[in-house]
């Protein structure tokens, strides 16, 4: 069974009941009841300080990591790692005497979520909307994940604390990491052919374990609008937050640069540009599939930003500039960041301790962001008043076998490595391959989904156009979140834990 929504665009029928079930319902609620599961809404992991006091007193006793109830209240960007309480929002602020520009890179920290990424915000908010709605049923269903990074460890988690059987579908060449973090969590693991940018064949698995059994609830984060809505909700808000703590008497909030990959976390910035409209939202991929810069595909190693087509949840129209990233650049900045003859480089060159200790926090994603930014306030010509907000997804702790391979094929890491690395990638980053969108540039992007969606998974091109033209066509889903708190609350009561 496909987890699509309905493509008519009134709210009333975002969510229609043609498949709602009392007996799932029913069967959702006592294994909650069972399992003493109590879900939190969305206003909760928007501004977490809202979570009633006793259960955030129990947190302090739950592992970050541990497959508990409890960590579902965890699924926000305001974790103390130290105290296990909610604390302040986690980011890091990177240093000029790193990225080399005037301007200020801000990104939030996702290692601090369960799972060690942000990715299980985004299950957390496809999942969801199916349980309270009686849309799923934890007894029979078997829930899908696919993914080309880590949202189906999200899924996994998710689906354990259930004890819904995961399924998660992923390329194969994704890091040992991954593969070993999700069979130790009960997850039945398919790996599909190729890398990163092998969206396709992730597809192609979906349809052929569909075809084998209704049993197959397939949870798709490039189509799902609980992903993108999630976003917008938690992470957007928290950006706002983050950025009133932040500014300085003349600061601006000048651009929001984010990786597309299933479109998730970029339609943060549509919740941006609502409260600042001259916010610039910068699309990242990889310069070896190049599918919004330049129609491209291929190859590429910046895991968990997965290409060759635009997710239906992307809203094009407010996309102002995309960026290609050569994939061998983070990969040199994740050996800078980590290896220690990289830190021993950057302590000589004034980095204070306490950012090179974070600096890890930063997986490959990440670092890619990074540089997607300073290639956009270089762009820009942007200056010491501009902020620039980015996301840093995951951590190094997801890719330690990378950078074990790297030292068996380029070698020992050297601090003259550290230097070259440091200054060729991010000192003296270009403005190359960054373009920013006409009307029709833009348009172009959409359109491509035709390809994708109405051919290939046979969505409506009706809705299609509306993406497009409609201009309450987005901010209707992204309102949808108020109904979904609405029956999550009631949910609960039923529950009654």
């Amino acid at each position: 069974m496909h987890a699509n929504q309905p493509s008519d665009g009134a709210i009333s029928k975002t969510w229609s009941w043609d498949i709602y079930s009392q007996d799932f319902l029913n069967k959702t609620i006592q294994r909650c009841r069972n399992k003493k599961i109590i879900l939190p809404t969305f206003s909760q992991l928007r501004k977490p300080e809202t979570i009633p006091a006793e259960i955030q007193n129990k947190l302090e006793k739950v592992d970050l990591q541990e497959i508990n109830p409890l960590n579902l209240f965890r699924i926000n960007w305001r974790n103390d790692p130290l105290t296990g309480k909610i604390g302040k929002i986690n980011f890091l602020e990177i240093p000029k005497s790193i990225s080399g520009i005037q301007a200020r890179i801000i990104g939030l920290i996702g290692k601090y979520f369960p799972t060690g990424a942000h990715k299980v915000g985004a299950t957390y908010g496809c999942l969801v909307p199916y349980l309270v709605t009686g849309r799923f049923n934890p007894e029979y269903h078997k829930a899908v994940w696919p993914s080309t990074g880590n949202y189906c460890r999200g899924g996994a988690f998710n689906s354990a604390l259930l004890s819904v059987e995961a399924v998660a579908i992923l390329p194969e060449q994704m890091s040992k990491e991954r593969f070993e973090w999700l069979k130790s969590v009960g997850a039945q693991v398919f790996a599909t052919p190729g890398c990163e940018s092998n969206v396709k064949e992730i597809y192609d698995k979906c349809h052929e374990l569909e075809s084998e059994s209704d049993k197959y609830f397939i949870f798709n984060q490039f189509d799902q609008f609980g992903n993108s809505i999630w976003h917008y909700t938690v992470t957007g808000s928290t950006l706002e937050i983050l950025f009133s703590e932040l500014k300085n008497p003349g600061s601006k909030l000048a651009a929001y640069v984010s990786a597309t990959g299933s479109a998730g976390t970029i339609a943060a910035g549509d919740y941006l540009k609502n409260i600042f409209p001259t916010v610039k939202i910068i699309a990242s991929e990889a310069l070896q599939c190049p599918t919004l810069l330049m129609n491209g595909f291929g190859a590429h190693r910046i895991e968990g930003i997965g290409d060759k087509h635009i997710p239906w949840i992307h809203n094009v129209k407010n996309t102002d500039a995309v960026t290609a990233i050569d994939d061998e650049e983070p990969l040199r900045i994740l050996r800078l960041f980590n290896e220690k003859a990289g830190q021993a480089f950057l302590s000589k060159i004034g980095v204070d301790d306490d950012t090179i200790g974070q600096l890890p926090d930063l997986g490959i994603s990440c670092i890619s962001n990074l540089i997607s930014a300073i290639k956009t306030a270089k762009y820009f010509e942007l200056n010491s008043n501009d902020i620039v907000f980015t996301i840093f997804t995951d951590s190094s702790e997801l890719y330690q076998s990378r950078l074990l391979e790297m030292n068996q094929e380029w070698g020992k890491y050297s601090e003259k490595q550290a230097e070259i690395d440091y200054q060729s990638v991010l000192i003296k980053q270009k403005t190359d391959f960054f373009k920013e969108l006409s009307y029709y540039e833009k348009k172009s992007i959409h359109n491509l989904k035709y390809f994708t969606w109405i051919e290939q998974q046979g969505k409506d091109v009706f809705e299609l156009n509306a993406q497009w033209y409609d201009d309450e066509y987005w901010q209707k889903r992204y309102e949808t979140v108020d109904l979904w708190d609405k029956l999550i609350g009631e949910f609960n009561k039923k529950v009654s834990v």
